[in-house]
């Protein structure tokens, strides 16, 4: 059973860097650790996708809404998945959650992402 465990969340000014950490454990190498994605959730609002990192066929993928700001990669070695942001807006706060599955893709449809992390709450100020 693949489990992930998020951390590097915090509160920052608006134009500020956060950078988040996933750590993949129980078995890092599972087919079902495949693909790595971000998700984020605003109070009160419906969970959005935000990225995904797929380490077998090299797709990054990202919401249009921080394309340019935000930098998704994967440390094989260390079991790690990281989230780069930069030019942290007060639209970015949320807790955000790292979740695996077999690919990229399909963030929204029927069915999720079959494992998640516990969350780590970004909060942006203006």
């Amino acid at each position: 059973q693949v489990q992930l465990a998020e951390s590097g969340g915090g509160s920052v000014q608006s134009g500020g860097s956060l950078r988040l950490s996933c750590v993949i454990s129980g078995d890092a190498s599972d087919v079902f650790a495949t693909a790595i994605a971000w998700f984020r959730r605003a109070p009160g609002k419906k969970r959005e996708w935000v990225s995904c990192i797929d380490s077998r066929d090299g797709t990054i993928d990202y919401t249009d809404s921080v394309k340019g700001r935000f930098t998704i990669s994967r440390d094989n070695a260390k079991n790690t998945v990281y989230l780069q942001m930069n030019n942290l807006k007060p639209e970015d706060t949320g807790v955000y959650y790292c979740a695996a599955d077999l690919g990229c893709g399909d963030y929204e449809g029927p069915f999720p992402f079959r494992s998640w992390g516990q969350g780590t709450q970004v909060t942006i100020s203006s």
